[in-house]
Formats: C-alpha cells, structure tokens, sequence
C-alpha cells in the first residue's frame, strides 16, 4: 500500500489541476466576478489556495496576492506558478482560529477536499456528494489567523475563503471587518454558512449574494441581508450543488474603512 499512495496523491494533484485550469472559459467568468470586488493594485487573500486558480485570475486583475496552502505540494506548486509575479506571496500554512499547529486531514485521491474542521469532516463521510473521498492520513501543519495576517501584509479589499469546513475557525480568528469576501457553502451543512454569516454581521453591516457551483455569477441581481441569503439557499437551485456566498460591506462602511 505504500508505494501505491504516492501514485495515488500524484493523481489526485494532477486531476486537480486539469479541473481548476483547464476548462475553458473559467478563468474569464472568474475574473468577471472578481472584478466586482477589486481593482489593480488591490491587496487581496486566497485563503486554501488548492490549485491556484484563484490567486491566478486575481493576478490578472492586477491584485497582489497573499495565497495560503498548507498542503506541501500545492505550496511548492504556487510558488512555482508563480515565480515571476512578485505581485503573489505564498504562505505555506491552514487559517483557523488562533495562531500555532493544527491537524490536517488530508486526502491524497481528492487532496482538494483536505480540511482541518474534523467534525464537519465527519460528517462529510454520510453526505452523497462526499463518496468519493476518503480521508486517509492526518498531518500537523502551521496555522495564522486572518488578523495576524492583516497584521502583517495590510487589511485586504477581497478574501476569498475556501477551507472544506473551516470557514467558521477562520471567521473566529478575524476581529475586524474586510470590505467583500466569499466563503463556500454546502447543501447539507447551512449551519455552517449560517455560523459565518452571523460572525460577519457582528463585525459590520454587511449584503450578501451567492454563487451556485463553479458558475463564477451572482444568483441575485439584488444584494441581501443575511437572513434573506440563507433562506434562497433552501431554495431548489441553491440546493442542487455546493457554491460560494459573497459579502460586502454597505458602501457607507467602505468609505468609512477606506479613510482609515
């Protein structure tokens, strides 16, 4: 079973690369929807960077970029991909809810899907959508919180946050607002999303939408509190598939933020 397990983490790292880079016309509906949230020069924060498609359509909207992976691989992957763009900084750590050492729960066969939320991990393991995965290892990884890293590269304009799970630990770790983040959801676990949700509506008056799938487009031609945005996530189309959920501060906020 040793020799296997590298071949199969091998793999796992290369399916994911084909899927997060390369389906056509991804990347230009992605930086569609990020342009909403950014401009050049903006710092912004790929939190579980995976595959760095992400961090890669920020780039192109002329962001700098702090990308956070603690997978090894993926890491050693960013830094790669990104060598010649001084504009990205990879920071090879999980982002949870107070700064040190965290367990990882890796996958090899989906290494996308590897988390530090153990229960949601859990819990995972009788979701249809999950059974395919299995976590196979576990692994003691470094881990920040976002306020040690406002603390040391600025207070970004965007952060997107997408952790399998952890969205709630990383939110816990933030004691201030951001102007607009993301955060995934999924279908069987809204008390997840709910957690974050509530946690960013005791930072500021936040509006929400979200993003079914890998559609990389708003659902809502309108902008909601939070209690609206989690009753269109029981709705049928936001039931049919995992997405992400958008937050942005009210503009007044932003200006407020901004002239600090």
């Amino acid at each position: 079973m040793g020799s296997i397990a590298p071949f199969r983490r091998f793999f796992g790292i290369i399916r994911s690369l084909v899927v997060y880079h390369g389906l056509l016309g991804r990347q230009r509906r992605l930086r569609k929807l990020y342009a909403l949230f950014t401009q050049p020069g903006d710092l912004t924060f790929d939190l579980g960077a995976h595959a760095g498609n992400r961090t890669r359509a920020l780039v192109a909207l002329g962001c700098r970029v702090v990308s956070v992976e603690p997978q090894n691989d993926f890491a050693c992957l960013l830094r790669l991909f990104f060598s010649r763009q001084p504009s990205v900084l990879v920071i090879q750590a999980a982002v949870g809810d107070q700064n040190g050492r965290t367990t990882l729960s890796v996958s090899d066969t989906n290494p996308t899907m590897t988390t530090i939320a153990t229960e949601w991990q859990q819990a995972r393991q009788k979701d249809p959508l999950f059974a395919g995965v299995h976590w196979n290892r576990s692994i003691e990884v470094d881990q920040v919180t976002l306020d040690l890293l406002i603390s040391k590269f600025g207070r970004p304009a965007f952060v997107k946050i997408d952790v399998e799970g952890a969205e709630p630990r990383v939110l816990a770790g933030l004691s201030q607002p951001i102007t607009a983040l993301s955060f995934e959801y999924l279908p069987d676990a809204l008390n997840y999303a709910e957690s974050c949700i509530r946690m960013l509506m005791k930072l500021g008056i936040y509006q929400f939408n979200w993003s079914p799938g890998e559609s990389y487009q708003l659902a809502s031609n309108h902008w909601m509190d939070g209690d609206t945005v989690l009753e269109a996530l029981k709705t049928l189309p936001a039931q049919r598939r995992s997405g992400d959920i958008y937050a942005r501060l009210t503009e007044s906020l932003q200006r407020d933020l901004h002239d600090k």
